[in-house]
Parts: C-alpha cells; structure tokens; sequence
C-alpha cells in the first residue's frame, strides 16, 4: 500500500486545505444567508473527518488558521466543537454537557463509578435548577478526572455517539474502569461527570435559556440542593460544584476556575498539613516565559523559612492577554486567604521543570528556580505532585 505523504509545518492536507479556506470564508462573510452556505460546507466536511476518525485534518486547519488569521480559526473551532457536541435526530437535539467539580484533598481526589441512586438524585436537581422544562438527561457513570476524558475531538465525537445510543435506549451509559487511564495525583483537581441532554428541536436547553430563567440564580440553586450529592463521591475532599455547561464551554470555563481554587486550596492545605495559621504562611509568585509569558508559578514558605513545600501554577489560557495585571490579581486573591506575606517578583523566569521527576520548578525568594518539597517530618502527606 501506498503509504500517505507526511505533511510539514506548511503542507496541509486536501481537506485541511479546503476546511481554512471555507473557514476564512465564514469569518468574512458579510450575509446570514452566505453563513449558512459556509456552515453547512464546513459541517458536512467536518463530520466525514469524525467519522474517519482523521484527526489531523482538523488538526491542521486550525493550526493554519492559528497563525495566519485567528478570526477564522475561531469559527473553525467552533464549528468543531459544536459537531462533538451537538446531534440531532429527526425531532430531537441532543447536547453533551459536563458538570464539573473543584476539589483538593490531603489525600487522592476520587475518581470512581457512580451508583445509579447518586445519579438519579442528580438527574433531578439538575432537571430542577439547570435544564430546560422539557429537557431528557443521561450520564455515563464515572466521575472522570481530565486525564480521563476523551483526548482530542474525533474521540470526543465518538464517546457522544455511544452516550446518544445509551440516551436513545433511555438509559445512563457505563463506564469500564479498568479501561481508563490511570488519573495524576494533585493536591486541587477537576472532576467531571458526562452526561447528553435531549429537548425537542427549537426548545430551551438549559433553565437560564427560558424567559424566568438565569445563569447567575441557577448556579446558586444548583450548588445548594445539588452540590451535597458529590459529597458521598468526594470522600475527604473539600470541594466547589460548577455551572454544568455544553462539554467544550464547561471545560474551559473549569480551567479559568481552576486556578484562583489552586491557590486558596494551597493555602488551606498547608494549614492543614502543618497546623498553622495562614498568617504563617508566605507566597512568592513570578512570571514564566518560554516563546512567550506561558505561566505564573506561586511558591509557597513556612514564616522564617526559605524553603519551598509546595508550589502551584497559573496557566495562561486562550482569553488571557499578556497584559494583564495577572501578579496582581494573584496577590490580591492570596492575601484575601490572610497569608501573611505574598511576594510578586519582576524578574522573566525560564520554564524548567525537574530532571528526576519532571516537576515544574517554583521561585524561591532570591529568584532562582527550585524544587518544591516537603520536609521529611511530615509523614502522612498525599502522595501527590504539586500542582
């Protein structure tokens, strides 16, 4: 057989070809009526990338369209993302939708099958406080970490099908926990349940898309009746329920709210660990460039110490701008915690991580890169990287 052509850094394939072009064509379009065109076009093309499982086609139109025109490459992603995630079948849409968890413990944060009376009481808060009147909800049965959930989007496409067909058969999709990966241990992490949701075509999904309804009301409900159903599946955790969304908005909106949890999470944690007050407790912060700023990294001391326990990052996300005060928003964010010395360093620190164990390396107080570890006193620490 005639084995495929790799295709370099300019080289795309027909059909990544084709996918920018109509992509950049969206972006441009200066009609509704030209939009639908463009849209069908780029699903019809989409969906035959997921079906074939070509991965790279995809792959490579956005790629191109990252660096020559980011317009278009939102569209693009969009158009992507709502093909994972959006289905409709004669009368009936479907939408897969996450309801992600913040949690952190001193020991591991679960991940586990879900009993079907856990997920029945949630089907009910979340028809009550999140869904549509209307609305039909289905779960797969597992409480997944990030490292677990489907990796990239034709996986993601495939793991919706076969969560449509256990909907359509009205039942909840089970998950086989032997054939997941293998979760990394954080002291602070997301967990995520999975479900669809299934409204008649041209009905509201969600509670805040009807005229009584809103977003901010709905989240507030929802932790109170729903949030203490997660209590059984997070055993020795602390842990903060969020707005369940379509599958690629609640992910990214998880990470966004990852980051100030981390650090309050830290602190909380070192209290715990070493039984001290959070006033004696230092944070040291830096910025972290590699091609660009890539991160900050937050270091954290013992009062009258210079050594690092413990270190958290702050990744850079896709709707960040490099100049924003981020240092400032992470010392306001600590000092809020009442640590009792936070100290943000000016100095462009390089991305290194360890040669031993590949964790990252946090500031120390004299802007020098080091590895953060606990004392050998402390016996019962997680077994954890730092996060």
């Amino acid at each position: 057989m005639k084995r495929r052509r790799p295709y370099g850094r300019h080289r795309l394939s027909r059909d990544a070809e084709r996918l920018a072009w109509l992509a950049q064509g969206l972006a441009d379009s200066g009609s509704r009526l030209e939009d639908v065109w463009l849209e069908a076009e780029i699903g019809a093309l989409i969906e035959k990338q997921l079906k074939t499982a070509d991965e790279d086609a995809l792959n490579q139109a956005l790629d191109r369209l990252r660096e020559t025109n980011p317009r278009a490459y939102d569209e693009l992603a969009d158009q992507i993302e709502a093909a994972c995630e959006v289905s409709r079948t004669g009368e009936q849409s479907r939408l897969l939708i996450a309801v992600p968890v913040l949690a952190w413990s001193r020991y591991a944060i679960p991940t586990r099958t879900v009993p079907k009376n856990v997920l029945d009481t949630l089907r009910v808060q979340l028809s009550a406080h999140i869904l549509g009147a209307e609305a039909r909800l289905n779960f797969a049965d597992y409480l997944f970490s990030p490292d677990q959930l489907p990796q990239g989007y034709t996986d993601t496409w495939a793991f919706a099908e076969a969560l449509y067909a256990a909907a359509a058969a009205g039942q909840d999709m089970h998950i086989d926990a032997g054939e997941l990966p293998e979760s990394q241990m954080f002291v602070s992490d997301v967990r995520y349940l999975i479900g669809v949701v299934q409204v008649p075509t041209g009905r509201p999904v969600f509670r805040w898309n009807e005229v009584d309804g809103g977003r901010a009301a709905a989240l507030v409900n929802w932790r109170e009746q729903g949030g203490p159903s997660f209590q059984s599946l997070l055993t020795g955790s602390i842990f903060e329920v969020l707005t369940p969304d379509a599958y690629f908005s609640a992910w990214r909106q998880a990470d966004m709210e990852t980051r100030p949890f981390a650090l309050k999470a830290a602190v909380a944690y070192l209290q715990s660990l070493f039984n001290l007050p959070a006033n004696r407790i230092r944070a040291v912060a830096a910025p972290y460039y590699e091609h660009g700023l890539e991160e900050w990294r937050v270091s954290f001391l013992r009062a009258g110490s210079d050594d690092v326990v413990h270190g958290v990052t702050w990744p850079m996300l896709g709707s960040d701008v490099e100049s924003a005060d981020i240092g400032a928003e992470i010392e306001t964010l600590l000092k809020s915690t009442g640590i009792g010395e936070v100290r943000i360093l000016n100095t462009r620190m390089p991305v290194e991580y360890c040669d031993d164990c590949g964790a990252p390396l946090f500031p120390s107080p004299d802007a020098e890169n080091v590895h953060a570890e606990l004392p050998e006193e402390i016996q019962d620490a997680p077994p954890a990287q730092l996060h």
